[in-house]
């Protein structure tokens, strides 16, 4: 079978191994279907994901069919639609006592810290193999896996019914965020400096945008809450200039939720975290989110709404991430099909 594997910054290689078969008896074989793009992929590539270790499969987004199973495999059958959860814990650390397996001691990511879905097969423990209704379409459940991000931000702000929530940054994850956002209840504004990505965002529910390379967010924030400050300020946007602003922009008593990876030091005084009594949170991939996005999934008050942009041949995977550094601003999700 083909897989394909990067060895160093932009040192992709397609190569053949033999198929894998089931040898542990909580194992599942799975056929992938289509494996979504991520930009943490594309950091991996370029040699910029502080993550990861290589050489590295990569692929994290991942719909399929189950091939085989083992014998103590209980919940799935041969042919059934599945996503999978790439989160392997521990279950006994600080963290997974504390309902956070997501941040586990020995946290492993399927196609971060382990070879990932980007081959023509693999084997996976049961628990992180979910099932799904075959009558959701593969392009929708392929977003599954970057909508529990956006869950999970959502969460860690403990958004709600009433809330005012400024999402930065109108990519993948920033329109997951607002989506989810809005199933809340929430009123969301996002942020961005590009018009196509904030007339996208418009579309998928956003209640007002705004242009930061065009008009002052202080300001602009300030004017849709009344003065008051947004109450959840969710940075999606990740980079410095977003993460400064956050604190600037959120109201008395409000939530900043940080979803960067950036090691680039920013310069936050400490007053407006405490006149503000504000909380700070970090919001890493996901803790327990698949089973409610799943739901809303199949039930359809979730949907991309054309996030997926592009696809290619899983042998073009090449060309894929040559498109993409080409394209960036073209690209919302991109997926390679098997």
């Amino acid at each position: 079978m083909k897989i394909s594997k990067v060895y160093g910054p932009k040192d992709l290689r397609m190569e053949d191994v033999p198929k894998p078969s089931v040898v542990k008896p909580g194992d599942v074989l799975v056929k992938p279907k289509f494996v979504g793009i991520c930009g943490s992929d594309v950091h991996l590539y370029h040699g910029k994901n502080p993550l990861a270790t290589l050489p590295r499969v990569m692929g994290h987004e991942i719909v399929g069919v189950v091939e085989d199973m083992g014998a103590e495999v209980t919940g799935l059958s041969a042919g059934d639609h599945v996503v999978i959860d790439p989160i392997r814990f521990c279950g006994k650390c600080y963290a997974c006592r504390h309902n956070m397996p997501n941040v586990c001691e020995t946290l492993k990511v399927f196609g971060v810290h382990e070879d990932g879905g980007m081959r023509e097969y693999f084997t996976i423990p049961e628990k992180q193999v979910l099932k799904l209704d075959k009558s959701l379409p593969w392009e929708e459940a392929i977003l599954i896996e970057p909508f529990t991000i956006g869950a999970n931000a959502n969460a860690r702000g403990d958004v709600g019914t009433g809330d005012t929530v400024l999402v930065q940054g109108a990519g993948p994850i920033g329109i997951a965020t607002l989506k989810l956002a809005k199933i809340r209840g929430a009123a969301v504004m996002v942020s961005d400096i590009v018009d196509e990505k904030l007339e996208f965002a418009k579309k998928q529910g956003a209640d007002i945008t705004v242009n930061t390379a065009k008009v002052n967010l202080d300001e602009a924030v300030k004017d849709w809450t009344h003065g008051e400050g947004a109450n959840k300020v969710i940075d999606a946007a990740c980079i410095t200039p977003t993460l400064e602003a956050s604190f600037r922009v959120v109201s008395v008593a409000g939530t900043v939720v940080i979803l960067s990876f950036s090691e680039e030091a920013a310069r936050i005084a400490p007053l407006p975290i405490t006149r503000k009594q504000l909380t700070v949170v970090g919001s890493r991939l996901q803790t327990y989110q698949f089973a409610n996005v799943i739901r809303l999934m199949e039930s359809g008050a979730l949907r991309g709404g054309g996030l997926v942009t592009h696809k290619f041949p899983f042998a073009d995977i090449q060309k894929a991430l040559d498109f993409i550094d080409a394209h960036p601003a073209d690209v919302k999700k991109a997926l390679l099909e098997f």
